[in-house]
């Protein structure tokens, strides 16, 4: 399909029947197993005895770990290696730009921390426009103020890596370089320059991670009036939404999207966060992989992302936990919406009251390539402790260690940055996993 086929179809999906909802996810579906079978060596093992007629559950799950085990298998694309990915990503110059003219390259860690590398095929981002451009409001009314002023876009996120949001906004900005429209700002650089750099381009739209946003609103000199703010990445907590909308005096929503299923759901004027049904399928699961019923919390959830063809994730576990609801929105969506655990990782405070966003050291340690997994434990205020796992664990503490220090440093702060012993563990009584939180000695 073209893109002006998809915009529209996208368009129209919001009030499809839930008849011609399920049609589509399941020719779609069908289409992608099919294609899977034909050109992917790993899928087409994995479904060696399934049959034609075979129904999603029949399909068996995949985990992020088997599929990075056997990357160059999955992809569909036989003349695109994981050899040929690292050196195109060693230039950050490619954020944004295409590996061999065909696809965009986003790199994602994911709430268990093993580390994945994620394409998108042309279809992808197609989607990702159609839905961006036609889902992305819960109200109406914001979005026309969004035009009428310019549709300036302000994202404070990690703008040093080949992750999502910074490597798709600069997609668009290389191809369309005389639009002035989208700025992102790291997330990780000092709150001064995210300030002035706020102040100096008045966008129309806010987005960034709740905690950091949350910590920006603290600052007085910071004086932008959107028409909307979108968080992402994060749960984004009650508290949180009621102090964007008092700092910024506009509407504060949210969304739920990964890199692996693209945008999952957006949020309605009702605050409930509808799925994109026509382009993903959403299965809350217990531990075994059973069905929950609708109304109760899953262990986690298994997304098959219907547009993403060249490496396909069908049936692909998150560690999400979600509430799925099939009752009817007042909104007037026909389709499912479903609540989010969410992440939980704690805000650290330091020294002189000084306060950092989990986001921020997050994409601090995502950058040590040798670390496979990490937990970042606050012990003191001027101390914390770094579980990791790697193959190389010496070499790989020291350089979290150094990137910390650099990091520490340039917020004013002095902390010790000590090495446990200890692997990254979820919490013995939850069984929930944090990255980054307070436990003082």
């Amino acid at each position: 399909m073209s893109l002006l086929s998809k915009m529209l179809q996208t368009y129209r999906g919001d009030h499809w029947s839930r008849e011609k909802i399920e049609a589509v996810q399941r020719k779609r579906l069908l289409s992608l197993v099919r294609y899977a079978r034909e050109n992917s060596p790993f899928y087409q093992k994995r479904y060696a005895d399934i049959k034609d007629d075979f129904s999603l559950t029949d399909l068996p799950p995949v985990s992020k770990p088997e599929l990075m085990a056997h990357f160059d298998d999955v992809l569909t694309d036989r003349g695109i290696t994981m050899d040929q990915i690292d050196g195109f990503t060693q230039d950050l110059d490619h954020i944004g730009r295409m590996i061999d003219d065909k696809y965009l390259i986003f790199k994602t860690s994911g709430s268990t921390g093993n580390p994945a590398i994620v394409l998108y095929d042309q279809q992808s981002i197609d989607v990702s426009s159609a839905i961006a451009a036609f889902r992305t409001f819960a109200r109406k009314e914001d979005f026309k103020r969004f035009m009428k002023h310019g549709k300036k876009t302000a994202g404070v996120f990690a703008d040093y890596g080949f992750y999502l949001a910074c490597g798709m906004s600069r997609y668009l900005q290389l191809k369309m370089p005389r639009q002035k429209t989208k700025i992102t700002v790291d997330v990780n650089a000092p709150e001064q320059e995210i300030i002035r750099a706020l102040n100096d381009f008045q966008p129309a739209m806010l987005s960034g991670y709740p905690s950091n946003l949350a910590l920006l609103a603290d600052f007085a000199e910071l004086n932008i009036h959107p028409d909307v703010v979108i968080t992402g990445g994060e749960l984004l907590t009650d508290d949180i939404r009621e102090k964007l909308k008092r700092k910024f005096g506009c509407y504060v929503q949210t969304h739920y999207s990964c890199t692996e299923g693209g945008e999952i759901a957006c949020e309605c004027e009702e605050k409930h966060l509808h799925i994109n049904e026509d382009w993903v399928i959403v299965e809350p699961v217990d531990a075994g992989n059973a069905p929950v019923p609708y109304g109760e919390m899953s262990d986690k959830v298994l997304i098959t992302n219907l547009s993403n063809y060249i490496q396909p994730f069908i049936r692909y576990e998150l560690t999400d936990r979600v509430i799925v609801h099939n009752e009817k929105c007042k909104c007037g969506r026909t389709t499912r919406w479903l609540e989010i655990e969410g992440r939980t990782d704690d805000i650290l405070e330091f020294d002189q009251g000084i306060r950092i966003a989990p986001m921020s050291l997050y994409k601090v340690l995502e950058e040590v390539k040798a670390i496979r997994r990490f937990q970042l434990v606050q012990r003191s205020p001027s101390k914390v402790e770094l579980r990791l796992v790697s193959d190389q664990p010496d070499e790989a503490f020291e350089q979290a260690r150094h990137d910390l220090l650099d990091f520490f440093e340039s917020k004013g702060l002095t902390v010790e940055v000590t090495h446990s012993d200890v692997p990254p563990q979820a919490d013995p009584v939850s069984g929930k996993f944090k990255h980054i939180y307070k436990q003082f000695e």
